[in-house]
This record gives structure tokens, sequence and C-alpha cells, in this order.
């Protein structure tokens, strides 16, 4: 009972100190816009949040999410298959890593732009989108697998190889769990990665349904404040996502130590 009790006060202290910082920013920008006085430039926090409400009961909204959310999901499943398998034969293969060095080397120094630009010649304004978000987050894949796989245990392999262990063992047992934390810091960095560049890529591209796409129009029309709603919609489910990634991460992660005890 004084455990429950004692980690409800902290849950409470935890929700205090965090609405804390949220009102310190919204009263810092609320400063901001009486300072400037100019609704173009910077709206105020109140608009915004009313803004979001009219928004929230309108059927298009959810189907802009949604188009949104199942692009980011595309992109990023998409870079961890290629970008898993590609780390795997590139740690093998040292012919295949240099050949592909230039290619991931040029993805991480070119301006996400100009792939985008290039893109819109190549594909449909929906499929725009996934392919920069997949592009944009193969190399952070393909790196960590990379990382992962050099870190393991070299003398774990050759003991496992001198019991005779197959190949295909020695993979799933001691190399997948070795590189398993490394591809959960890429998952975790290419959400909040994909969500931004399939966003600006939606700015670009404008298809019929997208959070990008209500940017680009609240942009033409001058509308600051529906600019800020749409950005702050991006923000809160960024964060959501992310957030419900390491919660789901913890639980595994939970009962994988009770397994093993």
């Amino acid at each position: 009972m004084r455990v429950s009790t004692s980690n409800s006060r902290s849950k409470y202290s935890r929700f205090l100190y965090i609405t804390s910082i949220g009102m310190f920013w919204i009263s810092l920008w609320y400063l901001l816009h009486v300072y400037i006085q100019k609704e173009l430039y910077l709206p105020a926090p109140i608009d915004v949040i009313i803004r979001i409400t009219d928004l929230i009961v309108k059927q298009s909204f959810w189907i802009s999410i949604g188009s949104t959310m199942f692009r980011v999901l595309v992109g990023i499943l998409l870079s961890l298959t290629v970008g898993t398998a590609f780390g795997i034969i590139a740690s093998f293969n040292r012919v295949f890593y240099d050949l592909l060095f230039p290619f991931v080397s040029a993805i991480k120094s070119t301006p996400v732009m100009s792939f985008i630009i290039l893109a819109l010649l190549w594909f449909s304004s929906s499929n725009v989108p996934i392919f920069i978000c997949f592009l944009m987050c193969f190399p952070i894949v393909y790196s960590n697998v990379i990382e992962g796989i050099r870190n393991t245990d070299r003398t774990l392999v050759e003991m496992a190889k001198v019991y005779g262990v197959t190949k295909k063992k020695i993979l799933s047992k001691i190399f997948l769990p070795s590189i398993r934390p490394y591809i959960l810091a890429a998952v975790s960095t290419t959400l909040g990665l994909g969500w931004k560049v399939s966003v600006a890529a939606e700015v670009l591209s404008h298809p019929r349904f997208g959070i990008g796409s209500n940017i680009f129009n609240a942009k033409v029309y001058l509308d600051s404040v529906e600019l800020f709603a749409w950005t702050f919609v991006v923000i809160i489910l960024s964060v959501c996502l992310e957030s419900l990634f390491q919660k789901v991460m913890k639980v595994k992660y939970l009962r994988g130590n009770d397994n093993i005890v």
C-alpha cells in the first residue's frame, strides 16, 4: 500500500513538473506575441489552441493525419528492412561495403531539399514522402547495424565455430542479439527524423491529403494560426509516437528480464 501511494505521489510530482515546463514555454510564447504585436509573425497561443480544437472535429483533419502517419511508417519500415539487410551484408563483405560507401556518404551530405526535388520528377506526389523518409532514415539504420556487428564479442563467435555451430545459428543467436540495441536506437532516431522529412516532402509534393499539404495551404494564404496549429500537431504526434515506442520497449525489456529470472 505504501509503495502504491509513493508511486502515485511520484507520478503526480512528475505531472506537475512537466506541466510547469509547458506553462513556462507557453507564457514565454505569449510574452513574445505581446511584444511583437503582429499576428502574422507570431499568433497568440490561445488562438492556436482554438484553431486546433476547430480542426479536430473535421474529418479531413484525421484523414490528413492518417495519410501522413501511413507514409512515415512505411518509409521507416522500408529503411529498417533494407538498412538491416544491407548492414549485415556489408559487415561481412568488404567489396559490398566499399560499393555502398559513396552512396551512403552522398545521402548524408546532400541537402534533403535536393532529394525532394529529384523525387518529384521520379514519383507521384503521394509516394515522394515515403521515398524521402526511407532515403533519410536508411543511413542511420545501416550504420548502426554495422557498428553493432563490429562490437560483437568475437571470442564468442570463434568459440561457436570451434564447436561446429552453424552460420545460421551464429547469426540468429550471437549477432542479432548483439545488434538489437543498435537497431532500437536507430528506430528511436528515425521516428523523429521520419516525421520531419516526410512532412517537408509533403509541403513540396503537395499530395491530396497530408499534414504537409495543410502547412503549404496555410503558407499560401498567410494563415499563421493555421500554420502554428499544424506544426503543433506534428510535434505532438512525433513525441507521442516516440514515447509509445519507448514504453513498448520498456515493457518488452522487463518481460525479457522476467523470463531470464
